[in-house]
């Protein structure tokens, strides 16, 4: 049976579909201007909406740029980094979770103060620490500064901390160690927090600019966010290539989030609920 359909009803779905037109309205103007065909004289904003369209700026992009190192920088970084936000988040967590020792509270407490403070006060000490450690210019220099996040360690806390410890209890009657106990109970029963957190993870890597504009200084090393405004400055008069750049570094990020969609709406839910 079908619900009734109200004014109030009416009213809400109307203010969805012309926001969702008002977000959707930049992606649809970088798409229609990625498709047309460079130099095309534009006498009004409704011009770039208007045929013909072509797709040869694609293949131009992808095989007469380096768009695809970059891109290529971009996906390795953010897969590899990922990988290690989960890796040391996770390990970090499950003692402050659940295990007792001297200074939990202090340490937790400091990651807390960790939150307040913004990754632009940290990026001079952090580049001095890199530059000494002569990882600037490559990829431990763009990967491991990104590797701890107080964001991600407070999230896996919060999540551990509701695992029952009668699980664990168990398990060391039954003779499990500290190891056996973090790999095979709780990262079993952490899909979720697992999976929000990499998801967050990848989508900071794949966005994040400040960084590896100071730690890449070759184009080889570049990711998108640092080499697509250094593609545009050469294109100062027509739109078409740099928004066609755009648009190719922006499929990863759009298919990540059509495929997590629900697992994200759930982190955001987790990260803002709990604490």
């Amino acid at each position: 049976m079908s619900k009734k359909l109200t004014p109030g009803k009416i009213i809400i779905t109307l203010i969805s579909i012309f926001l969702a037109l008002i977000f959707l309205a930049p992606v649809l103007w970088s798409l229609a201007v990625s498709l047309k065909t460079e130099g095309t004289p534009i006498h009004s904003a409704f011009a770039w909406f208007a045929p013909p369209f072509t797709l040869k700026n694609y293949p131009a992009i992808l095989f007469n740029s380096k768009v695809p190192v970059w891109l290529f920088n971009s996906i390795f970084v953010a897969i590899v980094s990922t990988a290690l936000v989960l890796l040391v988040s996770s390990m970090a967590a499950y003692p402050i979770a659940k295990l007792n020792f001297p200074g939990k509270n202090l340490l937790y407490l400091f990651f807390l103060i960790g939150m307040i403070v913004p990754g632009e006060a940290t990026i001079v000490p952090l580049f001095i620490t890199s530059n000494g450690l002569n990882i600037i210019d490559s990829y431990q220099g763009l990967i491991l500064p990104t590797v701890a996040g107080s964001m991600n360690l407070i999230i896996m806390v919060t999540f551990f901390k509701s695992i029952p410890n009668e699980m664990i209890e168990a398990a060391k009657i039954d003779g499990a160690g500290e190891w056996n106990i973090y790999f095979k109970i709780i990262l079993p029963l952490s899909k979720t927090v697992l999976v929000t957190v990499g998801i967050f993870a990848f989508i900071g890597s794949w966005n994040n600019y400040l960084w590896p504009l100071l730690c890449a200084t070759s184009e080889s090393m570049f990711t998108l966010p640092v080499g697509i405004p250094t593609f545009a400055g050469t294109y100062t008069v027509d739109y078409v290539k740099p928004m066609t750049a755009n648009m190719v570094a922006s499929i990863p990020a759009i298919i990540i989030y059509l495929i997590f969609e629900k697992r994200i709406v759930k982190g955001v839910a987790l990260s803002g609920i709990k604490g």
